[in-house]
């Protein structure tokens, strides 16, 4: 975490102030002639001190768990508000429609995209050094992301189908339905895309890594990513390892192309075809406004029961695959990187 920069006198002989950025863990330029001189035995950190700053300032496990605090914060005291002014989609267990889960969305990028704003602010970052520059918004590797998504969700439905595991069903929804609902999902699935992926693989994953390295960081928080789901009804232990692998394979596409906007598009597409195009569960939930009156038989091996697809065990298969094929296409910038 990072805090403010402290002025503070070190007793040794002298009474001028010694300035420490406590998140660089830098000493602010100072002459030669001024130098403040220390016994070694005085330069030592504290072991209180050293439990809370490293070698290059606060320890990067104390930045992340502050910018979590900060983002709950931000969030519980929107959902006061939300609360006090009686505002419906911010109220608990409430139907999930379009609207109620695109303000619940997007309210929780603006307070994750908040958060690593004021700790950026601090540590003399710009905001696209967390993976997510905004020039970049919606570009080509947003555009190639949600193509490969399209195609991830589109290949393992295809397998489940083939095995005689899932029905295409009738369109149940009227014509300009279609159109409306399928505007509507695709706004939603792009806050839920810049949402996670931001929170779980940005400020979190740019701060780790400098702590622990970039893959120990990635698989944290790809275990996190995984346990959040469990939250929602009718996911699964098997889901929610699905849902790691995935993370890890977004970790993947951000090490290689260097920014977040890839994965967002691929988790906005995955989403979108999960939950409207395909219409089946999306993360143990079922989605109102779906494209298709689809159905699921035959053992939640294969279609991945009340989970959705992603509780199937081919989307492992599917997943160790894109794995593969990602690697080749992107080699060129593993060389570069």
């Amino acid at each position: 975490m990072r805090f403010c920069r402290l002025w503070f006198s070190v007793n040794s002989g002298t009474d001028r102030p010694l300035g420490v950025d406590l998140m660089n863990g830098s000493e602010l330029p100072h002459s030669d002639d001024n130098a403040p001189q220390t016994s070694r035995s005085e330069s030592r950190p504290l072991f209180l001190e050293s439990i809370f700053l490293g070698p290059h300032g606060v320890r990067a496990g104390w930045r992340a768990a502050l910018y979590v605090a900060l983002f709950l914060l931000f969030l519980s005291t929107a959902g006061m508000a939300g609360g006090l002014l009686h505002f419906a989609a911010l109220a608990p267990g409430g139907t999930i429609t379009p609207a109620v889960l695109a303000t619940q969305e997007g309210l929780a990028a603006i307070c994750a995209i908040a958060a690593a704003l004021i700790l950026g602010r601090l540590e003399r970052r710009r905001f696209g050094e967390y993976g997510m520059p905004l020039t970049l918004a919606l570009g080509k590797n947003f555009c190639l992301g949600a193509l490969w998504g399209i195609a991830t969700i589109s290949a393992l439905m295809l397998v489940i189908r083939m095995l005689g595991g899932y029905s295409f069903g009738t369109v149940d929804l009227s014509r300009a339905d279609v159109v409306r609902y399928a505007l509507e999902w695709a706004a939603v699935f792009l806050l839920v895309g810049v949402y996670e992926e931001f929170f779980f693989r940005g400020y979190l994953q740019f701060t780790l890594t400098s702590g622990i390295g970039f893959w120990p960081a990635a698989l944290l928080l790809s275990l996190a990513f995984g346990a959040v789901h469990l939250r929602n009804p009718g996911e699964g232990p098997i889901g929610a390892l699905s849902v790691v692998v995935t993370g890890m394979f977004l970790a993947f596409t951000l090490r290689r192309t260097g920014t977040l906007w890839f994965a967002i598009g691929w988790h906005a597409a995955y989403d979108f075809g999960e939950t409207y195009l395909y219409s089946v569960p999306d993360s143990g939930i079922v989605m109102p406004g779906h494209l298709l009156a689809s159905s699921f038989h035959g053992p939640a091996w294969l279609t991945g029961g009340t989970v959705g697809p992603e509780g199937s065990a081919f989307d492992f298969v599917v997943m160790a695959i894109l794995f593969v094929v990602f690697d080749r296409v992107y080699r060129s910038q593993r060389l570069s990187n």
